[in-house]
């Protein structure tokens, strides 16, 4: 054994793969070959190209729609106090800054106003990948609440 292969395993704590282990490996490689495969024949019998298909899978992330106002909806009320602490106690991790979190009387819905910091992009990304892969909330959307008190009409001049 090499030096650095020996220095290698053991800064990683590598171990190689026995026959039986490198066999299955194999075999689920040649699964995976064969799935992609259909895929692309799939895709060519509905007549996308591989453009057409890479356009459907980019995420597109609108830089104006991120102005730190998160509302999100919760499937079950019940849960409303965990998931607001589970957020802020996440949020607060990863270095955001709440300014406002308010909940609904039912606690169905809530909504966070974070402070936007130097990359507002990342920053969005970063919230609707969390907020996503939270198996309670229904839905969440990146936009301010709407105020409940009534609309002043603009006053007519003759």
């Amino acid at each position: 054994m090499s030096k650095f292969k020996k220095m290698y395993k053991d800064f990683f704590s590598l171990k190689e793969a026995t026959a039986a282990q490198q066999a299955a490996y194999n075999l689920e490689l040649e699964k995976t070959k064969e799935l992609m495969q259909q895929v692309g024949d799939a895709s060519k019998a509905a007549g996308l190209t591989e453009e057409e298909l890479i356009d459907e899978a980019q995420l597109v992330n609108n830089l104006t729609d991120y102005a730190g106002h998160v509302i999100y909806q919760l499937r079950d009320s019940q849960e409303a106090n965990a998931v607001a602490k589970e957020i802020q106690r996440w949020t607060t991790k990863k270095g955001f800054t709440i300014i406002a979190h308010k909940k609904s009387k039912s606690g169905r819905t809530g909504y966070f106003y974070f402070r936007v910091g130097e990359d507002p992009g990342s920053e969005s990304q970063k919230i609707q990948g969390y907020f996503a892969q939270l198996p309670e909330l229904s839905k969440f959307a990146f936009k301010a609440p709407r105020s409940k008190a009534p609309r002043r009409r603009p006053s007519r001049k003759f």
